[in-house]
């Protein structure tokens, strides 16, 4: 029986302190402050009895909620007190630690060698060469523009991905922008559309048209040409970038909910106010490989002829054939494509689609690259890499498998403050970068923060020169797949183009044997539909 009734303990020591309490209040009136807290402490263990949600509050009144407690805080004190170094949730301590010391502009040098188990399985470096040089210029650039292409763009070899106002801060998105002004490098908009802050700060944009139109919308949600060609003839648009799909939540549509619509982001987004905000989960205006080559065509000539590509995962493989074999009968290319990995993603996703849809980006990336060269088009398209690329070594070895710039979208978050507190889904975050709560945004302040963006930009780049000239090259671009090693297993060296070659120029359209599957999926594309020929995936 004592066992039975001990979990009422809690609830019972409130009683009998309470009651002492105001025994005690005969020769002090403290004693009423303390009488009042322990009578409230029983009148929440008599709630938490009485009440049907929570069973273990109905069995441990009052001490039942330190378990909510715990619970609420754990992932603070697994982050500060329990975690090593290296342990990714889902950026380890080490590699925050690197993005908010060249951010502050501060030494990021470590003594005493590495602690990364070297010999260790999954472990990664790049050669280097016995005669370095020494780069001067940092300031790395690629062209993008294809043929067909009348104001091509010298994008940056590092650039901010796509974060949408609403799903970032005012004060985050102002801070970015302005810090991507005066580093001379590009921020994508994400679908949400180019809102006052985007405007405000100056910088360049990448004007991501996603399902939803934003900003470019009719009121029934379809495309709106005209509009379109006002938002894209803005000098600060540089870029217009289709959103197929995202990393974090591939083939997933998107609700933000009336109550969580502002007037400004409404204002952005071109939606009223009042009513849910819907982003189907694929695009309206075309339905087949075909179709979207129209409408790249269409966007080039509303834009004025400005750079028009799109951004996708990498799902089923013989899908973006499809969209290749497109290319090859209408003769239209997009002047650009940035390959998401599935392990991007700063708001919020289903845990299904964040832990188990869409492919990786290394694996999207050096698949899309080939099947480009397979078919004779790589060199019209520029590749853009996004997915946890926060250091010079991660843009390296994206440039080395075949993508020509890297984007990052938390890297840039941690430059203006994120604690990887994990509550960007909430409206609660700490440091108001994820939150249009106007209280919590304060405390980003803009001009220190545009700053950290500018000097983490600056110094990451830096850093890639003196890795790009240890290696004996003078451009990052020159990085191959045999620069770049790892092990597959304990003790086993495997040099990167073994396992990620680029394959021959035009083999897919020789139909040459291959080694990786590719002419198996070639020959099930069709460019008229996505749908495959054989009934298949």
């Amino acid at each position: 029986m004592h066992g039975k009734y001990l979990r009422f303990s809690a609830l019972g020591l409130a009683a009998l302190l309470c009651l002492g309490c105001l025994v005690l209040t005969i020769w002090s009136p403290w004693a009423w402050l303390w009488a009042a807290v322990c009578l409230g402490l029983v009148l929440l263990g008599l709630w938490d009895i009485a009440q049907t949600r929570h069973s273990i509050l109905r069995n441990y009144p009052v001490i039942g909620h330190l378990r909510f407690l715990f619970e609420e805080i754990r992932p603070e004190i697994r982050q500060y007190l329990i975690e090593n170094d290296e342990e990714e949730v889902p950026f380890s301590r080490d590699e925050r630690t690197i993005v908010y010391t060249r951010a502050k502009n501060v030494e990021d040098a470590r003594p005493f060698g590495t602690k990364m188990q070297v010999y260790g399985s999954g472990y990664q470096w790049m050669t280097h060469s016995i005669r370095p040089r020494h780069i001067e210029n940092a300031d790395f650039r690629v062209r993008v523009g294809g043929p067909d292409c009348r104001q091509p763009y010298d994008l940056s070899i590092y650039n901010i991905s796509a974060m949408s106002f609403g799903a970032l801060s005012a004060n985050a998105i102002l801070a970015l922008n302005t810090g991507a002004k005066a580093g001379g490098f590009a921020h994508d908009t994400g679908e949400g559309g180019i809102s006052r802050y985007h405007r405000q700060g100056g910088g360049d944009l990448i004007y991501e048209v996603g399902s939803g139109y934003f900003g470019c919308r009719n009121d029934d949600g379809s495309f709106s040409p005209e509009k379109f060609a006002a938002q894209a003839a803005s000098p600060q648009v540089k870029m217009i970038e289709i959103k197929l799909s995202q990393g974090a939540k591939p083939g997933h549509g998107g609700m933000l909910p009336a109550a969580k619509i502002s007037p400004e982001i409404a204002e952005a987004r071109g939606v009223p106010m009042g009513v849910d905000c819907i982003s189907p989960a694929s695009h309206p205006a075309f339905s087949t490989p075909l179709e979207m080559m129209a409408f790249i065509t269409q966007l080039r000539e509303l834009s004025g002829g400005k750079p028009v590509g799109f951004k996708l995962c990498i799902g089923h493989r013989r899908e973006f054939m499809c969209i290749v074999k497109a290319m090859l009968e209408t003769g239209v290319t997009p002047d650009f494509i940035v390959i998401d990995g599935k392990e991007g993603g700063t708001g919020a996703a289903p845990q299904e689609f964040a832990n188990h849809m869409g492919m990786p980006l290394i694996e999207g990336l050096t698949f899309a690259h080939n099947t480009l060269r397979g078919a004779g088009l790589r060199d019209r398209i520029r590749l853009g890499a996004s997915g946890k690329l926060i250091t010079a070594f991660d843009i390296a070895k994206v440039l080395a498998l075949g993508a020509d710039w890297a984007n990052s979208a938390r890297g840039f978050m941690f430059a203006i403050g994120c604690i990887q507190a994990q509550s960007c889904h909430t409206n609660r975050c700490p440091v108001g970068v994820a939150t249009q709560d106007k209280s919590r945004q304060r405390a980003l302040v803009v001009p220190d923060k545009a700053v950290r963006v500018a000097n983490f930009h600056r110094n990451t780049l830096k850093a890639l020169a003196e890795m790009t000239g240890a290696a004996g090259l003078d451009h990052p671009g020159k990085f191959m797949p045999q620069h770049f090693l790892m092990r597959e297993k304990d003790r086993n060296m495997v040099v990167g183009d073994e396992v990620y070659p680029y394959m021959p120029e035009g083999f897919l359209l020789r139909e040459d044997d291959d080694r990786f599957g590719y002419l198996n999926r070639w020959r099930r594309a069709s460019a008229a539909a996505f749908e495959p020929l054989d009934g298949g995936i």
